[in-house]
C-alpha cells in the first residue's frame, strides 16, 4: 500500500491528481466553475494559492497550508481536500448519473521546499495546456491562473509573490514564453 505523507500546517505543497483510469473529470465549462466555486469554499481558509490549472481529466495546485494559529476550525489539512474532492464528485455523479470514483484513490501532494523547483512549478503548471496540445498559448486557455497573475482583478491568488519570483511582470511573462523541461519536473513528481 502507498504511504502517504500527510500535509502540515505551514509548508509548500504541489497537490495534483486526475480522473480514475485518467478519465476526464471535467466535462463542460460549468464544471470547472463548480469546482474552482468548492475549492474557495474548502481550501482558501486554509491554504494560500500560487498557481492553478484544471485540465479536462487531471488538476494542478501549487500551495502553501497556513500556520496553525491562522486556521479557523482545525483538522489535519488533508481532510479540506478530501472535502473538496467528495464534494466535486457527489455533484458530478448527481448530475451526470455517474455512481462510481472520479478520482484516482488519493490525491497526490509533493512537499516544496526548493525554490528553483518552485519557480519552475509556476511555469509548468501554467504552461500545462500547451505541454498537452491543447492549446499553442497560454493566454487561450481560461483554466489556469496564468491570466489572473497577468491581470489587475481582484484575487485571492498570490499574484504579488509569485511575480516577484520573476522580479516582475515583464519578466515572468517573457520566461512563461521559454521551453521547460517538462520531463524533469514530472519526474520530481509521479504522475
Amino acid at each position: 500500500m502507498e504511504k502517504i505523507e500527510h500535509l502540515q500546517y505551514g509548508k509548500y505543497y504541489h497537490i495534483y491528481n486526475r480522473g480514475i483510469n485518467s478519465q476526464p473529470i471535467f466535462f463542460e465549462p460549468c464544471n470547472y466553475d463548480y469546482f474552482l466555486k468548492l475549492y474557495q469554499n474548502h481550501i482558501d481558509p486554509i491554504a494560500e494559492t500560487y498557481a492553478w490549472c484544471l485540465m479536462k481529466n487531471h488538476f494542478h495546485f501549487l500551495i502553501k497550508i497556513k500556520d496553525e494559529n491562522e486556521v479557523i476550525n482545525i483538522k489535519a489539512p488533508h481532510h479540506y481536500f478530501s472535502n473538496l474532492f467528495n464534494a466535486y464528485t457527489k455533484a458530478i455523479n448527481k448530475k451526470y448519473n455517474r455512481h462510481s470514483s472520479l478520482f484516482q484513490r488519493s490525491f497526490k501532494r509533493k512537499l516544496i521546499d526548493d525554490e528553483r523547483y518552485f519557480k519552475n512549478l509556476i511555469m509548468y503548471i501554467h504552461k500545462n495546456p500547451v505541454n498537452h496540445g491543447i492549446c499553442e498559448n497560454i493566454m487561450d486557455y481560461p483554466w489556469s491562473s496564468y491570466l489572473t497573475c497577468i491581470s489587475d482583478k481582484l484575487t485571492k491568488l498570490k499574484r504579488e509573490e509569485v511575480i516577484n519570483l520573476f522580479d516582475d511582470l515583464v519578466n515572468f511573462k517573457n520566461v512563461h514564453q521559454l521551453n521547460i523541461n517538462c520531463l524533469e519536473i514530472e519526474n520530481y513528481f509521479e504522475l
